[in-house]
């Protein structure tokens, strides 16, 4: 593997410029006065912000059976061009994700594409159907290594089930991923139940439907001693009950998802379906409840809840139309935007939050590591002060069901290093 030089980077945008040589995988030196060896790759990073590879603990990459909207490649390639070394392949596919088969498969299909570590995501009941736990600990042992189950697009609503799932994660040391949603309370919703929705005539979700099983959850989670990740909260009364949970000592983590950091009901006013996703858009409050919890760390991650869809799924009447927006390649803007400009994190808060502690939840040994001599490389160079202006029809995917499209937002991503290769540079992926 030839060596990779980067000049005058400034490691989580902090302190003096520094140069950082990549030897093998792994950094082998840092400080300013380190130079380029002769026949290193060289990338100019003065005025770039260096930090480590962002992880995703929530992407849906569609394959195997949903490739006319993604596949693993094209995943990946979203994946790499917006800053990750590490995505979480959720197991919503045809056939589910719910056998060694299957997550080996994708594991595999990742590594030959190796643009990003994939990881499967198992499901927690076969087919997620709610109604059998699948073979967690198959999944777990096999080649896959499955860290996290889930049966996200899909609450594991039966309590019974839920609490044997968290028993069985314990005794594996794995992570049981929630999608919170009691379906009896959400049945035929369409938007947040609040004044938007009735204005325009569109069954209402409650907020409650997600804080319930969220309270629920925590409660099985502590009595098993198991650990618990609530997917892509949305709820400002959500944020409480989190707060209540981490205070009693439960094991619970909880992500929130860009879209959520940003936008709200009002884009609803259109019926456009590109804005219709599940959990849905809340309020104003309920954005400004998720940046002062993910600030405050009681929301653990920014996860992108990436969610592609075909035209003919999205381009349709509103009540036809599938829940779900892309996210892997905005994902880094909006947390800028939201998050930095205002002043709620700094780039060690968007490492925390985009890298060090995803890895840290599903006990990833190589990912979200210290920029420091001997840590694997796995880096990504954001410039700052760069302003995008976001096209779906560019974006990377098959699809382009973007909320953002039009949209001008600040940060790129200039490069993108997995154990010292690089995968993306300035737009493109190798």
């Amino acid at each position: 593997m030839t060596d990779l030089f980067l000049s005058d980077a400034k490691p989580y945008g902090q302190g003096e410029a520094v140069g950082l040589l990549v030897r093998d995988g792994v950094i082998a030196e840092l400080g300013p006065d380190v130079t380029a060896p002769e026949g290193a790759e060289t990338i100019d990073a003065a005025g770039l912000v260096l930090l480590p590879g962002f992880v995703d603990l929530h992407t849906h990459l569609r394959e195997p059976g949903g490739e006319e909207s993604e596949t693993i490649a094209t995943g990946s390639r979203a994946a790499a061009l917006g800053g990750f070394t590490a995505v979480f392949a959720m197991p919503n596919t045809d056939p589910v994700a719910d056998t060694d088969v299957v997550v080996e498969h994708v594991r595999r299909r990742g590594e030959e594409v190796g643009l990003v570590d994939v990881h499967p995501v198992g499901a927690v009941t076969v087919g997620l159907e709610g109604s059998k736990m699948a073979e967690l600990g198959t999944m777990a042992r096999s080649r896959a290594q499955v860290r996290m189950f889930s049966d996200d697009g899909r609450c594991v609503h039966d309590p019974l089930i839920m609490r044997r799932a968290l028993e069985y994660a314990s005794a594996l040391e794995v992570v049981i991923a929630q999608h919170a949603e009691d379906p009896r309370l959400t049945a035929g919703a369409q938007a947040h139940e609040g004044v938007v929705a009735s204005r325009l005539g569109l069954a209402g979700w409650p907020a409650t439907a997600e804080e319930t099983i969220v309270a629920r959850d925590c409660a099985l989670a502590r009595e098993a001693g198991a650990a618990l990740h609530v997917c892509h909260i949305s709820s400002a009364h959500t944020v409480e009950v989190l707060r209540a949970a981490k205070a009693a000592g439960v094991r619970v983590s909880a992500e929130v998802t860009p879209h959520h950091l940003l936008l709200t009901d009002g884009r609803l006013t259109g019926y456009d379906p590109v804005n219709k996703v599940n959990p849905p858009l809340r309020t104003a409050s309920d954005t400004a409840a998720m940046r002062a919890a993910l600030a405050e760390g009681l929301i653990d991650v920014v996860a992108t809840d990436h969610a592609p869809h075909a035209s003919q799924y999205k381009d349709t009447e509103w009540q036809a139309a599938r829940p779900g927006m892309l996210g892997l390649q905005t994902a880094l803007s909006i947390v800028v935007h939201t998050m930095v400009e205002p002043g709620l994190l700094d780039w060690r808060g968007v490492a925390r939050v985009l890298s060090e502690r995803p890895a840290e939840i599903v006990g990833l040994p190589d990912q979200g590591r210290p920029i420091a001599v001997g840590e694997p490389a796995n880096l990504v160079l954001v410039d700052p002060d760069e302003v995008w202006t976001v096209r779906g029809a560019n974006l990377a995917s098959i699809a382009a069901n973007t909320p953002y499209e039009g949209m001008r937002l600040p940060a790129t991503v200039v490069a993108t290093i997995l154990r010292g290769r690089v995968t993306a540079r300035t737009g493109v992926a190798a």
